[in-house]
């Protein structure tokens, strides 16, 4: 970690037109300071600050004191470093879904053969007697001639779709690599665009990259979404994931291939395919609570007057998971590595713009984030109440899981080519005789 943040900030230096000061914002990286702050996020004491809880609380006292420290500015109009936003926690329970065609009837069992929720906020759910549509990825993208809909009307059914994106050609939705078109948040919003009754997502761990308990585990625990003023106005009711093997059965039920269809779904010509005389019941009940999340935000100001109300905003989230069953007879997930090394290294790189402040033409802000763990939802907020004018960041660089194995001649850059940043890197990298990688794992 010591040897990638120089060069982070030395890009970023440059990017600010001032290269003449970049030995002086090194030379304020500390080594020992870097692992204090993580040894201190991530300790017991901190209770493995998650999302609207007493450790994150104590964790959001904690950055505005660094921030205080490191002679940053308050990010926040109000003058407390702090952007708190409204969250509501779904738990569900009751739960029913059963596929009939003929007199013929399979029901599943939740968590073990499926997982639901209220697409909406909804305190209860009921359908009955739905249809359902196979509809491939469900993607419609212009920009690569695609679309899975074929102008079908879907609106009140329910739409089954195949996880993830075609990654056949590497032409094609950028290869290997999963764009938001094959996120499974992507498939749940275009069921509510299209005003479908409802969204199952059909689980494999190929297309998902992870088992099925990551998804039974993750999805049967409470829920956060950021809460919607005024209520919701969706017709789409529910979504849900299911397994293989009970999609399979699904689709048999309806006289279709299950792995016909998959593989048809990679194809631009795919048409959807109704499973006729198949209806799905369901039903389950909610249960909510509000709460409030917090961001944290610290602001090296610029000193050109006409580039100092444009940023590099630095990102990383500081929430983890908490406090869960006990292993070995411990239950803090302390998250040293996820993220209390990515916050730590953000602060050691705002110290290091502080030093140089005079030169900066640009500003920097510094957005420490919550609730990432539990959807992005810190950042999705942040998005949507930005603290910026509008077209006025210039590069973000995010913060997750730094390097904690050892000085590397690479530096892997996740999003590397999308922006201009990559080739800022590419060049102060070979100065130091060091490459830069772009994501082995994209998907």
């Amino acid at each position: 970690m010591k040897k990638t943040l120089p060069l982070l900030i030395s890009a970023l230096i440059l990017s600010c037109n001032a290269p003449l000061t970049v030995e002086d914002a090194l030379s304020t990286i500390n080594k020992q300071d870097m692992i204090q702050r993580i040894e201190v996020l991530s300790s017991d004491e901190f209770m493995g600050r998650a999302t609207g809880t007493e450790g994150e609380q104590m964790t959001v006292d904690y950055l505005v004191s660094q921030f205080i420290e490191i002679g940053a500015t308050s990010g926040t109009e109000d003058g407390s470093y702090v952007q708190p936003f409204p969250l509501v926690g779904q738990t569900t329970s009751n739960h029913s879904m059963s596929f009939s065609k003929n007199g013929k009837k399979t029901s599943l069992s939740y968590f073990d053969d499926y997982v639901s929720w209220p697409a909406d906020q909804s305190e209860k759910v009921e359908i009955s007697n739905a249809e359902l549509v196979y509809v491939g990825y469900g993607i419609q993208a212009p920009e690569e001639d695609w679309d899975d809909f074929k102008g079908m009307d879907v609106s009140g059914k329910i739409l089954v779709f195949k996880n993830n994106d075609p990654e056949y050609d590497e032409d094609l939705f950028g290869g290997f690599t999963r764009l938001y078109y094959g996120r499974y948040t992507y498939k749940f919003e275009k069921a509510k665009e299209l005003g479908a009754l409802g969204a199952i997502l059909i689980h494999t761990t190929k297309t998902a990259g992870y088992g099925w308990s990551v998804v039974s585990n993750s999805w049967s625990n409470e829920r956060f979404n950021v809460k919607e003023e005024g209520g919701s106005e969706s017709k789409t009711k529910l979504d849900a994931w299911i397994t293989y093997d009970s999609a399979k059965e699904l689709f048999d039920l309806g006289g279709q291939d299950l792995d016909e269809l998959m593989t048809a779904a990679d194809s631009p010509d795919f048409k959807p395919v109704t499973l006729k005389g198949v209806r799905m019941d369901a039903s389950l009940d909610a249960q909510y609570r509000d709460i409030n999340a917090k961001n944290v935000l610290g602001v090296i100001e610029g000193s050109d007057p006409q580039l100092k109300d444009e940023y590099l905003v630095l990102t990383a989230h500081f929430d983890h998971l908490g406090i869960t069953t006990p292993v070995e007879g411990d239950s803090v997930n302390n998250g040293a590595e996820d993220n209390a090394a990515g916050v730590s290294a953000l602060l050691e790189m705002m110290e290091a713009y502080k030093a140089i402040q005079p030169n900066l033409k640009r500003s920097v802000l510094g957005l420490i984030v919550s609730a990432e763990e539990v959807g992005l939802l810190g950042s999705e907020y942040w998005a949507q109440h930005p603290t910026i004018a509008p077209g006025k960041v210039s590069a973000n660089i995010n913060l997750d899981g730094m390097n904690v194995y050892g000085e590397t001649e690479d530096v892997v850059v996740v999003g590397y080519g999308r922006s201009s940043v990559s080739d800022i890197l590419i060049e102060e990298a070979a100065t130091e005789e060091r490459t830069v990688e772009p994501d082995a794992h994209p998907d």
